[in-house]
């Protein structure tokens, strides 16, 4: 992008020198014509300057963009390796160790746990891929968001604290809209696991449904960090991560909200970001 930058300002630069250059040879040796080569002169000026505000503009765009690519392959690199790694273990430890029935039973399901995580990211990968090439049709029927909402809410629900559950959920039962069924269950996921990754160790994300007069509401709340009035108007675009790069402890690929956000168009949904007092943030859906 530096290498870019520099022949872009260099090329700006020879422009304006020959244009002044051959301007006032123009005026020297015509003196009758300075009115024509300051008019033309200005209108090639004002077209270069607004010429080189866009070009610059969209090298920082492609800038950021091939870096926010290069975070997302090292994101989705980390993400496959982690748990394949703890399967891997957890296989070995059954393979080479005569362990007990709950000893086992405990080191499946923490790899089946992981198998669904793995599954999710390439659901997330191969959704937003459809998505963005617009090859992916939203088949609508009629769902069972309460029972969608509740079973996905269960899924992800996290056994291993040891105080309330992490996942409140407050679900209106029999509540049915007319949709895909496939990505409303991954806009589900995706705000929920989102939820659950901003929030500190078995902190309580809240989540409810309800239906109020001709509308659906989903909410998803939680008690974290929270998200900055800056941020919000970037959250949903392909890529993008909250907080710095260098300093995110959150682990991610930057697509889930993308999917989100493309998916509940298709549905003519809403989705609204608030802040949570006295911390975190509220995900609140309209059909």
């Amino acid at each position: 992008m530096k290498k870019s930058i520099i022949i872009f300002y260099a090329l700006i630069f020879y422009a304006l020198t020959q244009m002044f250059s051959w301007g006032s040879l123009v005026m020297r040796l015509q003196p009758q014509r300075v009115a024509m080569v300051v008019g033309e002169g200005s209108v090639f000026l004002f077209l270069l300057i607004i010429g080189a505000y866009f070009i610059r503009k969209s090298i920082i765009k492609e800038g950021k963009l091939k870096e926010q690519q290069q975070n997302f392959l090292l994101s989705v690199t980390h993400e496959l390796k982690s748990p394949l790694a703890a399967i891997k273990i957890s296989l070995q430890t059954l393979v080479k160790r005569d362990l007990n029935r709950e000893m086992q039973t405990s080191l499946l399901n923490n790899s089946l746990k992981d198998i669904e995580r793995l599954d999710t990211l390439v659901e997330n990968m191969l959704l937003a891929t459809k998505i963005d090439n617009r090859s992916y049709t939203f088949p609508k029927a009629e769902v069972d968001f309460s029972e969608l909402v509740s079973r996905i809410s269960d899924r992800l629900q996290l056994h291993s604290c040891n105080t309330q559950q992490i996942i409140k959920a407050d679900i209106e039962p029999n509540i049915k809209i007319y949709g895909d069924a496939f990505t409303l269950a991954s806009v589900v996921t995706n705000l929920i696991e989102n939820a659950v990754k901003y929030s500190e160790p078995c902190a309580e994300v809240n989540v409810s449904l309800r239906q109020i007069d001709s509308k659906v509401v989903f909410v998803v709340a939680d008690h974290g960090t929270g998200i900055s009035d800056e941020e919000k108007m970037f959250i949903f675009d392909k890529f993008y991560r909250v907080g710095a790069e260098n300093t995110r402890r959150t682990k991610g690929t930057g697509l889930g909200l993308f999917i989100v956000k493309e998916v509940l168009q298709q549905h003519d949904a809403e989705i609204v970001v608030k802040d949570n007092v006295p911390q975190g943030t509220i995900f609140e859906v309209t059909f």
